[in-house]
């Protein structure tokens, strides 16, 4: 049986990887490392916790001789790292905070994969998922390519980016096997309600303010959350060592269009007269460092692994209201806070 970890399994992407792993791949052992922070949150993956073939596993990738001991006890198979500091605004509020995880925590994941395989990587792979954000910004035209330049702009991005060369190194020095993935923005189910699309959801059920930094012109590439884990799926498996896959929903964004967009389909799903919701928009000052639009060419790996987005833009918006509808005691807890309870009620 294989033993794979997977860290950050209890955050938003992390969530969806380890469901899938876990229901898909009965003959693989699956190992959930999460720390628990705030963007960890257990309910998100309670319909697995009792499966045979999963574990959870309370623990930081910042603390070094715990992530030796893990590797040392059970000598895992494989490595799909998703574990991460990733809201920008955070960044700058805290930039250390995401160098000891994002860099330090990443560089302990490598040394002991490094070292517990001891060059005997036969069946081997450490999957590293990382963010189209290391690319910068572009400017009207162009895509986000493999082989596009890394310009990092936030603390955020700069520490991904630094993660993303240390990934690469290890390949190039110690022959390290590695897959690398850059992903533009996430959206879906289990999200925490502090980015765009699940914190205007739940403001808008609440009548409150929809804040837009600056024009609202920024544009994103937006990718379903369950698209994304049926494409680490492909790549962990069926990638080639040592190379890179943009992963992009191939549909661009702007911020004010989508939040026009969400409002007019929240509307509609509260029974809301039209245009109820446009008028909790409010603008506000921009963040620093602000890129201006992010656009991913997802060519490579529609070519090579033949993956594709399951959904449009429009239909996987219209799935993520009606899950947080439907979901409205997940929604309490995490805004509430009580789903910080949850782990002590599990693992007392």
């Amino acid at each position: 049986m294989k033993k794979i970890l997977i860290t950050g399994g209890a955050g938003f992407i992390g969530s969806h990887v380890v469901r899938r792993f876990v229901n898909k791949y009965p003959d693989y052992q699956i190992f959930n490392l999460d720390a628990l922070t705030y963007a960890g949150n257990l309910e998100n993956i309670k319909d697995i916790e009792d499966k045979s073939n999963y574990t959870f596993i309370k623990g930081d990738i910042v603390e070094e001789n715990f992530i030796n001991g893990l590797f040392s006890t059970h000598n895992f198979d494989g490595v799909l790292h998703l574990a991460a500091e990733s809201h920008v605004d955070r960044s700058i509020e805290d930039p250390l905070a995401f160098v000891k995880t994002n860099v330090i925590g990443t560089m302990n994941l490598l040394n002991a994969a490094k070292n517990q395989w001891k060059g005997n990587y036969e069946g081997k792979r450490f999957y590293h998922i990382s963010t189209d954000e290391v690319y910068g910004s572009l400017g009207a035209d162009g895509l986000f390519t493999e082989t596009t330049a890394y310009d990092p702009n936030s603390p955020y991005s700069a520490s991904k980016a630094s993660s993303d060369h240390f990934v690469r190194a290890y390949g190039e020095t110690y022959g390290l096997p590695y897959v690398l993935t850059n992903c533009s923005n996430n959206y879906g189910s289990y999200h925490f309600p502090e980015k765009l699309i699940p914190l205007f959801i739940n403001n808008i059920i609440n009548n409150k303010p929809l804040p837009v930094y600056g024009d609202g012109n920024y544009t994103r590439d937006w990718l379903f959350v369950e698209d994304h884990a049926i494409a680490i799926d492909l790549v962990f498996h069926e990638g080639k060592n040592h190379e890179t896959y943009n992963i992009g929903g191939f549909n661009e964004w702007k911020n004010i269009d989508l939040v026009k967009l969400l409002c007019n389909l929240m509307d509609q799903k509260l029974c809301r007269n039209a245009g109820t919701s446009l008028g909790l928009i409010t603008y506000v000052k921009d963040r620093p460092g602000h890129d201006l639009r992010y656009a991913i060419d997802a060519s490579k790996i529609n070519k090579e692994l033949g993956w594709k987005p399951s959904v449009t833009f429009e239909e996987g918006l219209a799935k993520t209201i009606d899950w947080y509808l439907d979901n409205a005691e997940w929604l309490q807890n995490v805004t509430s806070g009580a789903y910080k309870d949850y782990y002590q009620k599990q693992y007392s």
